[in-house]
């Protein structure tokens, strides 16, 4: 079992409002750059998706379950059928995207009770919590042409340093997808 974060990212690290629904001055940056680049399997998830669950908090399960139920391409029917494990203190209703299911007690049992990989997309709090922990094994990052300045980083000012060792790079459109796991795992 692997815990696999991905995330939209910007050359200077930034994670927030990638596709402008968090209403930010500088959001909507990586779907600047199209389908070709954002639309898909981009983070090469198919056989992690069959196998293992999704981890969302809850603004990314809602975003995600107003999005994907109501496409039917193949990458869309692989994440509609994936488990989905939500984070959530207020949610109380996940009936409206299929196969998800509220972490009751502990994050952490949730992920290592988990049954194959655990993919965390988006959601940063839940990814600084894992990383906390020391339980984030991989790293797949969509880096994209922009320079934001400002918002979320990825990796935080003040969090502990880790080692990387880089597994792939293959450009995306117009990014460029890097692999990266923890060294000497």
């Amino acid at each position: 079992m692997s815990v696999i974060v991905c995330e939209f990212v910007t050359l200077d690290g930034r994670v927030s409002d990638p596709d402008g629904r968090g209403g930010t001055a500088t959001g909507g940056w990586a779907f600047r750059y199209g389908s070709e680049t954002v639309g898909g399997d981009k983070f090469r998830l198919a056989h992690a998706l069959d196998e293992g669950v999704l981890l969302l908090g809850r603004r990314t399960w809602e975003l995600f379950a107003t999005i994907w139920p109501g496409r039917d391409d193949p990458f869309a029917t692989r994440m509609n059928k994936a488990a989905k494990l939500v984070v959530s203190h207020t949610l109380a209703d996940t009936s409206s995207w299929t196969n998800s299911t509220l972490v009751e007690g502990d994050l952490h049992t949730a992920v290592e009770n988990a049954p194959g990989d655990v993919i965390v997309t988006g959601s940063l709090t839940i990814v600084r919590a894992l990383r906390e922990k020391d339980l984030v094994d991989e790293y797949r990052l969509l880096i994209f042409p922009t320079v934001l300045g400002s918002g979320d980083r990825l990796f935080a000012d003040g969090e502990p340093p880790a080692d990387l060792e880089l597994l792939s790079v293959d450009t995306v459109g117009a990014a460029v997808l890097t692999r990266y796991v923890r060294a000497g795992r």
